[in-house]
């Protein structure tokens, strides 16, 4: 059993390292269960509130806790991913040692192979990271909503004399089957690890919750690069860092869980440590209605934990006609540039940039991705308009379940996806 924490690491020391660690945000992931929102475009691509891309998030907790130097690796249909980070990640400076570099899948070992597990996308480009020559690695998915102080964590592992550091988080009992599941002693000692256990371990003390790790690992790097080779070759691995790697260390080397509370960044009057895996359709509906809200769970206005991106230069939203059979409004809602409500109502929606509202529709509790058009007395409720869809004049949706799960992709929870190619099947 590991002692109690036994120096204090104080800022500064804290700073230093942090210009010696390199972030590697996996960003290769499909993201099968959002179904037809993924089929042109990997989950770290999916737009998210309004302006932002998904990996946004985990790019600006990199930026605002001090790690500017940073490689992307992707691989699933990641043409609008690159093009993304191109346009809107290209302020870091290179003479300064700052970047964020891009890794696709390059087939760059001997078996000439594709990212075959979150650990090998690791190990297929252990080259290009020792050039870089960092103290640390810091290991990040890059497909979920959230705020952390990713210098808090490191504090943590340095104080510990860790190996590897796991991020955790408490998820419901009955929901931690979809994660890796911790169990650990008085010191953050991880003492036991199972990937997606069909019986997961309750948290010390609390019989509801589990542990469950958020993919975040930072490890020193010689360790991380030993253990890479090592599990390269061994037959039958899955290559992956929470069903291989991880497990193999509990008990041989110093594996610590970093409590997410510690360093989830939350605004004033906040209850809640944020963390958001927006991998189904109802979970991405969900998180991006609740902005919403009057005071939302995840605030995009916090000055001091910026949400960075690329934005492109469009001219601000515009409302227009206002005659009591006729006007353009919006409330409860989000509305991002470009676009244009002519004498339409808008209601608790989220619209991304460069939508088209027409008149005398009605758009209730709906996420409308950028470049669509709603044609004239369209009805949508309850609904997920994917990019550059344009919805017939008259359409509804949301009123008769039955009809949306047979011309569109209906959820259980009665959200209703809408696709430019569901569209052009029904004028077929």
């Amino acid at each position: 059993m590991m002692e109690p924490q036994d120096r204090v690491i104080n800022d500064i020391e804290v700073n230093l390292r942090l210009r010696r660690t390199l972030a590697l945000v996996l960003a290769g992931g499909r993201g099968s269960r959002l179904k037809a929102l993924t089929d042109w475009h990997a989950k770290p691509g999916i737009p998210f509130a309004g302006k932002f891309r998904i990996i946004d998030f985990t790019l600006s907790n990199c930026i605002n806790s001090g790690i500017r130097r940073i490689g992307v690796l992707t691989q699933y249909k990641a043409h609008s991913l690159l093009q993304h980070i191109q346009r809107g990640w290209g302020f870091l400076r290179g003479e300064f040692n700052e970047f964020i570099e891009l890794l696709p899948a390059q087939q760059r070992t001997e078996g000439e192979a594709w990212y075959k597990g979150t650990a090998d996308a690791v190990y297929q480009n252990l080259d290009i990271i020792r050039e870089h020559g960092p103290e640390y690695v810091l290991v990040l998915a890059g497909d979920h909503i959230y705020k952390m102080d990713y210098g808090k964590m490191l504090a943590h592992h340095l104080a510990c004399g860790a190996d590897v550091s796991v991020a955790c988080l408490e998820v419901p009992l009955e929901d931690a089957r979809g994660f890796g599941v911790m169990a650990v002693d008085d010191h953050d000692n991880v003492i036991r690890f199972d990937e997606k256990p069909a019986n997961p371990q309750h948290a010390p003390g609390k019989p509801d919750k589990a542990l469950a790790s958020m993919g975040i690992y930072i490890f020193n790097a010689q360790f991380l690069y030993d253990r890479l080779q090592e599990e390269a070759s061994e037959p039958g691995t899955e290559h992956d860092f929470g069903k291989n790697i991880i497990p193999k260390l509990i008990g041989t080397h110093k594996v610590i869980a970093h409590p997410f509370q510690d360093s989830c960044v939350m605004h004033e009057g906040a209850t809640e440590h944020y963390w958001r895996d927006v991998g189904t359709i109802d979970a991405y509906w969900e998180a991006n209605i609740d902005l919403t809200t009057v005071t939302p769970s995840l605030n995009l206005y916090d000055t001091n934990w910026p949400i960075w991106t690329y934005q492109a230069q469009l001219p601000p939203a515009k409302f227009v006609f206002d005659n009591d059979t006729r006007r353009g409004m919006a409330v409860d809602s989000l509305v991002s540039g470009g676009c244009i409500i002519s004498g339409a109502v808008v209601r608790r929606s989220m619209l991304f940039s460069n939508v088209r509202v027409n008149s005398y529709s009605l758009v209730e509790d709906t996420v409308v991705l950028p470049d669509c058009d709603i044609g004239r007395h369209a009805k949508l409720k309850k609904c997920i308009v994917d990019q550059g869809c344009v919805i017939p004049p008259g359409l509804v949706v949301g009123e008769d379940p039955k009809l949306d799960a047979k011309r569109f992709d209906r959820t259980d929870k009665g959200v209703t996806l809408i696709t430019a190619d569901m569209l052009r099947k029904l004028e077929g």
